[in-house]
């Protein structure tokens, strides 16, 4: 039965890559289908910060489009053609659909600047993309910065999705899915398979590093504002999560300087007195922020 099922999935997948008679025809009906789904996905509020509304703003989903196109063509200047022209219709389409419903009207077209350099991209791009249909090493090694760029933006949906379930967790479900579809279908052999999916685990790891990683440097003031002399002195109970400098006594401002996350107590010494505060070096939706909090005065 497990078998039948994988087959069933292997037959249907074979079949949207490679399996797809691409006609010009198909290519117009493609563009203006995918354009008219992108800008409701864009007007209707309902889908405002959500995982549809991304393929109005982020290339994963057009990475999608642009393999299906590639993978059904016959010859290299096919590909380069169908896709440079499927990129040239949808693209503008996209936002001339929105004008009737944006405040900016045709100011819209401002940000196709950026769409209309990836299309004159796509024509070179989509040249070389056609051997991705050898499935041999010339696929592993085109479709290596798509799994790296792919994972990098499934890792950040992810993070997002954790923070505020189950916001873009659809988005970073589809490009894991579009990762595992393209090791499969394109990498036919298991040392091909292996490199996919090693490539992969490298992304993933340094996204993990890099993301536990602070470089935090900042000024603030110590929150109940105390009167301080010039001998005050500072000092941090755990240094490897951040050192503390205090800039002016008299403003009661100091400077943070982070490495990690997480909370350390900080002492402020100013002749018989004792001044503790709690320092939090926190994660805000990827932004590092440090916060000062009273601990109590002895």
């Amino acid at each position: 039965m497990k078998s039948e099922k994988e087959n069933v999935i292997m037959r249907a997948l074979n079949k949207l890559y490679g399996g797809i008679n691409m006609s010009w025809p198909k290519v117009i009906i493609f563009a203006v289908g995918t354009a008219v789904l992108t800008a409701v996905f864009l007007c209707v509020p309902v889908f405002k910060n959500t995982s549809f509304y991304r393929m109005g703003e982020f290339y994963e989903a057009w990475i999608f489009f642009a393999v299906i196109i590639m993978s059904n063509c016959k010859k290299p200047l096919e590909s380069a053609l169908k896709t440079f022209v499927f990129f040239l219709i949808s693209q503008p389409l996209i936002y001339l659909l929105q004008v009737p419903f944006a405040s900016m009207g045709w100011g819209l077209f401002g940000y196709y600047r950026v769409w209309f350099i990836i299309t004159l991209l796509t024509f070179p791009v989509a040249f070389a993309g056609w051997y991705i249909t050898k499935k041999n090493w010339w696929s592993v090694l085109i479709f290596s910065p798509i799994i790296v760029s792919l994972g990098i933006i499934a890792f950040g949906t992810l993070k997002d999705a954790i923070n505020h379930f189950p916001f873009m967790l659809l988005a970073s479900l589809f490009c894991i899915a579009q990762i595992a579809i393209y090791i499969i279908v394109f990498f036919p052999k298991a040392s091909q398979k292996s490199v996919g999916t090693v490539l992969l685990a490298v992304t993933v790891i340094i996204m993990l590093l890099s993301s536990a990683r602070v470089n935090l440097n900042v000024n603030d003031f110590l929150p109940d504002n105390p009167e301080l002399s010039n001998e005050a002195t500072v000092s941090v109970e755990n240094p490897d999560i951040a050192q503390v400098e205090l800039l002016d006594p008299q403003e009661a401002s100091v400077h943070i300087s982070a490495h990690k996350y997480g909370e350390t107590a900080v002492i402020i010494s100013d002749a018989d007195r004792e001044l503790r505060y709690t320092l939090e070096i926190y994660d805000d939706d990827g932004v590092s922020r440090a916060k000062l909090s009273p601990a109590g005065t002895d």
